[in-house]
């Protein structure tokens, strides 16, 4: 796969169009086309409080559920607060905590955490983050979280409040924070066939996937199932199938080459062709019309040693209208990618421009692709 970044004029966003050419072969190993059916991360997401800041965090008048978290851990730890008393804390932030438990993560292992301030503390810097319950979609604690932040922004201000902020000071990551306390049951533990789920969808690349797994382990051994998944028999003991799933990974693949596609992403100018992007005989016209108005003050002043008359203001206006010469370019059949980036650019199309070309080849049927915005 190579790119070829082209750029239509300096005063537009640049527009980059990457070229796949077809010719050119490649292959991949399965590890890197696809992954293992029930064989995922899980999300995890837990509450709790950063104490230790130097002063910046939440301002109890506006976030109170602080105050009632703090309220609440000191009354599990014996230490009971007077309902009538709300202290003033400018060291503590109410936080959320998440992080991403891994296939196969055992108790005991460690996992990292990130913190997330939810109230107006300004900065988590120097913040410890106390105990807290991770918990899964289900409900159940998977694992605690507990420690120092790094937090990678500050933020200074001044007396008048003036303030400068790096980064984002609100949010900071505890390494190796969370202790896993549960596993999570793996398909791939419980014995039976194994389902691979291609990356990204493709008949062609299913079909040949299952073809090199029975050439290389034996007739039968994979089955395609639809343009995603491919189902593969593999060993019941797990020391076996641990072993057969080394090898399969490492099976080296040519997937299917990518259907044609035009992407454009309207906000940053930027525009993606595929190789297989044919253009069907149609000729394009474009030109631009270009009007300039100037305003030019005049002063008139009566004649030397004239009786009458006085000096005034005489507004002044030059208005001139350019047009480009409208040029126009003919697409032949099955006309290649090389050759539409060649014939846009002799237009001088900025990416904009190129956007309504693209349009218009669609609606006329000359396009032979998907053309997606995003």
């Amino acid at each position: 796969m190579t790119g070829i970044l082209q750029r239509f004029r300096p005063a537009f966003v640049a527009c980059a169009l990457c070229l796949c050419f077809s010719g050119v072969g490649y292959a991949e190993r399965i590890k890197d086309l696809t992954s293992i059916a029930g064989v995922r991360s899980n999300q995890l997401v837990g509450y709790g409080l950063v104490v230790g800041l130097d002063g910046t965090g939440d301002q109890t008048t506006q976030a109170p559920f602080t105050v009632q978290s703090l309220k609440s851990m000191l009354a599990q730890l014996g230490v009971v607060v007077p309902p009538n008393i709300n202290p003033q804390l400018k060291n503590v932030a109410a936080v959320m905590i998440h992080a991403d438990l891994p296939p196969f993560a055992k108790p005991g292992q460690t996992i990292d955490v990130t913190v997330s301030s939810i109230g107006n503390a300004k900065s988590l810097r120097g913040g410890s983050l106390l105990m807290v319950p991770l918990k899964g979609a289900d409900g159940q604690t998977y694992a605690i979280a507990q420690g120092n932040l790094v937090v990678g922004g500050f933020g200074a201000e001044g007396s008048d409040g003036s303030r400068v902020t790096v980064n984002v000071p609100s949010v900071g990551r505890v390494p190796n924070g969370a202790t896993v306390e549960r596993a999570v049951l793996s398909p791939f533990s419980q014995g039976g066939d194994l389902v691979l789920n291609l990356n990204s969808p493709d008949f062609t690349t299913a079909q040949r996937l299952a073809e090199k797994i029975n050439d290389v382990l034996g007739d039968s051994v994979a089955l395609p199932m639809d343009a995603t998944s491919i189902q593969v028999r593999a060993p019941g003991n797990a020391a076996q199938k641990v072993a057969f799933v080394s090898t399969l990974e490492n099976i080296v693949v040519e997937p299917g080459e990518a259907p044609a596609r035009v992407i454009v992403n309207a906000r940053t100018g930027t525009i993606v062709i595929g190789s297989h992007v044919r253009v069907m005989p149609v000729a394009v016209a474009h030109g631009n019309l270009t009007v300039s108005i100037a305003e030019d003050i005049g002063v008139s002043q009566p004649e030397p040693f004239a009786r009458r008359g006085e000096t005034v203001v005489v507004p002044g206006s030059t208005v001139e209208i350019t047009e480009e010469n409208n040029r126009m370019f003919l697409f032949n059949p099955g006309v290649s990618l090389d050759e539409i980036v060649k014939a846009v650019n002799q237009v001088g199309a900025a990416p904009g421009d190129l956007v309504a070309i693209l349009e218009a080849l669609q609606q006329s049927g000359a396009l032979r692709a998907q053309l997606t915005v995003i």
